[in-house]
């Protein structure tokens, strides 16, 4: 397989049929998420397009972040965006993934990596070279073949359909946003949920605010929502007015359930249950095939719940191409970004080489 031609930042009408042609394809890998990447959190658009010599297109989202003069790291997609990985009509081959692997292999780039569909986890095995560093992954996807009756009936278990009748029996509210009106309810959510992570785990709690404003500062989901529009739906469940829980879903080929939030007090009024029956059929009707529902690394709850759902876990890799030994230096990430990933400990390498040492 060879590559006869490369352009980047890719070029967005071409970025956007190929999307729609791949039937596995995320909204995280979508030009717009790319954009709203950029304008959030400050990353640089380093997207490429490629033409194999049997003139397919393949196009490789990805963001870029500077460190220090020229130094830079890239991913596809960078730490918390979400899924990246190769998009092409009918989804990429092994032959096309090793060839954009040695393509890549070429640039001076200080570290790159890789956040594949776990989809296609056979053809990324395949199709990584020997130098690629594997990080082993878990995550969980709903297949939606026969539309929302069937998924509710065969898929959904009998106490998740017990939990929906129980939520709209107790006056559960539920309403969808996509203009981004309900960011701030979605947000408050966010920032109790890690208030409570870090009253258990006995951490302060301005280390833990500070850790999701570096991860998911607001601003990242008012720029989702501004840029991905209708794309991007914000579901959020009241318990007589207050807000009990919140799931953005982002729903284009196929629904992504990128972020969630409850407020423990009210888990008795299964509100989870509801917006996700509610999430689902939206995304049935939608004409989604998958629901992707995250990574679940090796959270037994976490399975648990999606598993519940009819979400079967698929077992997948990350892959690192690194100039420094950073992967093999410290522990693989998680979801709950608790575990520091390999390119958040080579910016804070780097930034105190920046500064220098003070006696």
């Amino acid at each position: 397989m060879k590559l006869i031609d490369s352009i980047s930042p890719a070029p967005r009408d071409a970025w956007a049929e190929v999307l729609r042609a791949d039937p596995l394809a995320l909204e995280t890998q979508s030009p717009a998420w790319i954009d709203a990447m950029c304008a959030a959190v400050g990353f640089e658009d380093a997207s490429r397009l490629y033409e194999t010599e049997e003139g397919r297109i393949l196009i490789l989202p990805a963001l870029r972040r500077r460190l220090v003069g020229t130094l830079a790291i890239e991913g596809s997609n960078l730490p918390h965006c979400g899924v990246g990985g190769l998009v092409a009509a009918g989804g990429a081959t092994p032959d096309e993934i090793a060839a954009v692997f040695h393509e890549l292999s070429e640039d001076r780039v200080l570290h790159q990596s890789f956040y594949p569909n776990p989809l296609l986890a056979s053809a990324w095995a395949a199709g990584a070279p020997p130098r690629a560093i594997a990080i082993p992954r878990r995550a969980h996807m709903l297949d939606l073949e026969g539309g929302f009756g069937k998924v509710w009936s065969t898929r959904f278990s009998s106490s998740t359909r017990t939990g929906v009748r129980k939520a709209e029996r107790v006056g559960v509210a539920v309403e969808c946003d996509t203009s981004g009106r309900l960011v701030p309810d979605f947000y408050q959510l966010m920032q109790q949920a890690v208030g409570r992570w870090a009253r258990t785990q006995h951490e302060p709690l301005w280390l833990a605010q500070r850790r999701l404003r570096h991860r998911d500062p607001s601003e990242k989901f008012e720029s989702m929502a501004r840029l991905l529009g209708a794309r991007c739906r914000i579901w959020l469940a009241r318990v007589d007015g207050r807000p009990a829980g919140a799931f953005v879903i982002l729903q284009g080929v196929n629904a992504y359930g990128f972020r969630a939030a409850m407020d423990e007090e009210l888990r008795g009024y299964h509100a989870n249950d509801l917006l996700v029956r509610r999430a689902v059929e939206d995304a049935c009707e939608a004409g989604c095939r998958y629901y992707y529902m995250g990574e679940s690394g090796s959270s037994a709850s976490r399975a648990v719940f999606k598993e519940r759902l009819g979400a079967r876990p698929l077992h997948y890799a990350e892959y690192h191409l690194e100039r420094l030994p950073l992967t093999r230096g410290g522990a693989w990430p998680q979801e709950d970004g608790q575990a520091r990933h390999p390119v958040q400990r080579l910016t804070t390498v780097v930034g105190l080489a920046g500064r220098g040492h003070r006696k």
